[in-house]
């Protein structure tokens, strides 16, 4: 059953990847892929919902990941995502502006073209370092504010503000976990992105189980009747 919700994710990395490769987007390419991080949450909401389920020893099959619609908190939830949708344009564009700065601004002439112009000149490597620089800091973002937030929110009616303090709480009191917890999503993204984006339909669906997981362990449950 998750399987089967997660292949909307391999779908829209081809898309991603079409719209690249044929309207001379070719440099955001790996930004677009790479951007999944900051997303990923988002996308991963409805399998929050089944491990909740799942816990409770309730149905889970891929159909109960759409009762997170009816959640009291599905006006929160939605406000995140959009932040978070927000974050990863906001990473696109900057990271349009790098490539504009370093190799650009004409459009590559080929494929070929562009991953030598990367990897064998200056400006290539410039537009690798400044980009890994700049990506930190947008997924250190991304990891903060919503390492639990859409957990916690699912689970209990508190609104986003107190979701999100939570969440870069859990960071602030936790940053070796959470950073090879970030670094564990980016590796899982990238390899499941290598086979036409296929692998995503495994490791989507583990990162967010593992992420409940990783939710309930870094926040007090809630009291009985709450």
């Amino acid at each position: 059953d998750v399987m089967f919700a997660a292949l909307l994710y391999p779908v829209i990395g081809i898309v991603l990847a079409f719209v690249a490769f044929n309207r001379d987007l070719l440099p955001l390419f790996i930004p677009m892929a790479l951007g999944f991080a900051i997303v990923g949450p988002v996308a991963a909401v409805g399998l929050y919902e089944m491990s909740r389920r799942r816990e409770r020893g309730d149905p889970a099959s891929w159909a109960d990941g759409f009762a997170v619609l009816r959640s009291p908190s599905i006006g929160p939830i939605l406000m995140l995502a959009l932040y978070l949708i927000a974050l990863y344009v906001a990473w696109l564009l900057v990271s349009g502006v790098i490539y504009n700065v370093t190799l650009g601004p004409a459009p590559p002439a080929s494929v070929g073209a562009f991953v030598m112009d990367t990897l064998t000149t200056g400006p290539g490597w410039a537009m690798v370092i400044l980009g890994m620089g700049v990506g930190l800091v947008f997924a250190v973002t991304a990891l903060a504010i919503s390492l639990v937030s859409f957990p916690l929110l699912l689970e209990r009616d508190i609104g986003l503000p107190t979701a999100v303090v939570t969440s870069v709480r859990v960071v602030s009191d936790n940053p070796r976990a959470a950073a090879v917890w970030g670094i564990v999503v980016v590796a899982g993204l990238v390899v499941g992105s290598i086979p036409v984006f296929l692998g995503l339909i495994v490791v989507v669906p583990v990162l967010g189980h593992a992420t409940w997981h990783l939710y309930r362990r870094a926040v007090e449950p809630p009291a009985a009747g709450h």
